[in-house]
């Protein structure tokens, strides 16, 4: 039953893509068919990954819910699936979001919501696809699948610079993954094999880890983003509608930290200790220059863009500080940006689909006129600076906590976010929330109960992890810890003492 439901998991959005482009009738009605189709689609697969959450054992090394198939055998390469600690709590996030996301898009996505539906169905099996993939080709081809909805989401449902922000999307993505193909096969010439385990004891020389761990940092740098590899992300978020943005920002972008925690930090320890204090300095970059950038922006959509690309850069930081309390921060705090800035998004998007603006200056006073947004959008303020009791503030701690073992200056660094966060966010809430009404905002109306069918869950699950944030990291934490202990067995006593280079255990 374990390997046939992760592959139910996988595969049922797929057959729901399926099913909801050949839903019959015309116009509004067929739409609306597809969208119940999706809907429920979704909530049967999120049911599905929690009975997978519920039967996963975290003590249990290795992989579980395991599935291989002969597929290209002759040279290495299988159709191998599982998943462990760090798998699962991705595929948890991705069952979550999109049937809130699908939720959030009923009335913003007035056409082709057929179509909208089935690049939404697609994107979630390709994400379910690249976590649980054990296969190197198996996770390159779900990879790039995510490429195609996530370009047609944006390009044909974003806003009036669609065209170039798709395009921008696809060349830098598509560009990143050529270098993480080439990786891909000098990795395969060496071992013979493209089997994920397999390579993980493959032996790469010194030399061969630096270039191949360079790859990948150019790779799933991009997808991060990790600074000066951003570009994309603006006009991305920005015109993508709002659904798109929620999935971009609160799931793809974490498909880069995954993909440089898998191959990178865990599989070339000995060329990420090189690399590390370079990264750790582009990270402490990235989140100092977004801020400072969100404090100029004047559309809201955009604001929240940069905040998530300050806050990539904290989880850049705690992965490579390659100690075991950073790595567990990192985890936790995509988890936690993930749903937080989904949130922000839906929320931006109720307040713009009813002003029919983005712009910050044409907002004000909309507390008076939705109370119940105001209340939650404050949760998610709070959450995103890291307000104790969310669960933002668990994970930067933690990679905090992790900083202080490479450096104090880091460490005050990277903490920065939090202030310079707290400056931008609630200024943000303050032009708009509060102040005279302006514009048509006296005519607003408060949210319905289908907003609050969105937001509801995503500040529920806010709160749950600041207050109970074992829930999530006894999952993750066990694997974790077996892989520091395992790397700092593997490095000279030199390396070990070296505070730039210190692989700390708990």
């Amino acid at each position: 039953m374990q390997p046939i439901l992760l592959s139910l998991i996988t595969y049922l959005p797929l057959a729901g893509a399926v099913a909801a482009f050949l839903c019959p009738g015309q116009g509004p009605e067929r739409d609306r068919t597809a969208r119940w189709l999706g809907l429920w689609t979704t909530l049967l697969t999120f049911g599905l990954s929690v009975l997978m959450w519920v039967g996963f054992d975290p003590s249990q090394p290795g992989l579980q819910f395991e599935t291989r198939l002969r597929w290209l055998s002759d040279y290495g390469i299988s159709y191998h699936t599982g998943v462990d600690g760090i798998s699962l709590v991705f595929i948890l996030l991705t069952a979550f979001l999109t049937p809130l996301a699908l939720g959030a898009g009923w009335r913003s996505v007035q056409t082709q919501g057929r179509d909208f539906v089935a690049a939404m169905l697609l994107l979630e099996t390709a994400l379910f696809g690249l976590f649980s993939a054990q296969d190197l080709v198996l996770f390159y081809v779900f990879y790039e699948a995510t490429l195609i909805p996530g370009c047609l989401m944006i390009g044909i449902w974003g806003g009036a610079k669609r065209v170039w922000a798709s395009l921008q999307f696809f060349l830098f993505t598509f560009g990143g993954s050529l270098f993480m193909l080439v990786g891909l096969i000098t990795m395969w010439l060496h071992a013979g094999t493209t089997d994920i385990p397999a390579l993980m004891h493959a032996g790469f020389s010194h030399s061969l880890q630096g270039w191949l761990l360079l790859a990948f940092l150019l790779a799933f740098g991009v997808k991060l983003p990790l600074f000066p590899l951003h570009a994309w992300l603006p006009d991305a978020y920005t015109e993508a509608p709002t659904p798109a943005s929620a999935m971009l920002s609160g799931v793809l972008s974490k498909t880069g930290a995954y993909g440089l925690l898998r191959f990178g930090v865990l599989m070339f320890p000995d060329a990420v200790r090189q690399f590390a204090p370079y990264v750790l300095a582009l990270g402490v970059v990235a989140i100092l220059y977004a801020a400072f950038v969100a404090f100029a922006q004047t559309d809201m959509k955009r604001l929240i863009a940069y905040s998530s690309f300050s806050h990539m850069g904290m989880i850049a930081v705690g992965l490579f500080t390659l100690t075991a309390e950073g790595i567990d921060g990192a985890i936790f705090q995509m988890l936690s940006h993930g749903v937080v800035i989904a949130a922000l998004f839906f929320c931006v998007a109720a307040v713009a689909w009813r002003a029919e603006t983005h712009e910050i200056d044409a907002l004000g006073g909309v507390a008076r006129q939705m109370p119940v947004l105001a209340l939650l959008a404050m949760l998610f303020t709070m959450a995103n600076v890291g307000l104790p009791g969310t669960g933002a503030f668990v994970g930067e701690l933690l990679v905090l906590m992790g900083a202080v073992h490479v450096s104090i200056w880091v460490a005050l660094l990277a903490g920065g976010t939090m202030i310079m966060g707290a400056v931008y966010m609630l200024s943000l809430y303050r032009r708009v929330l509060f102040g005279s009404v302006r514009g048509t905002v006296g005519l607003l109306r408060d949210l319905t109960v289908g907003e609050l069918a969105v937001l509801v869950p995503l500040a529920v699950v806010t709160l749950w992890m600041g207050v109970h944030p074992g829930t999530f990291t006894r999952i993750f934490d066990p694997m974790i810890m077996q892989a520091v202990h395992a790397n700092a067995v593997n490095v000279a006593s030199s390396t070990l003492h070296d505070p730039v280079l210190h692989l700390a255990s708990r």
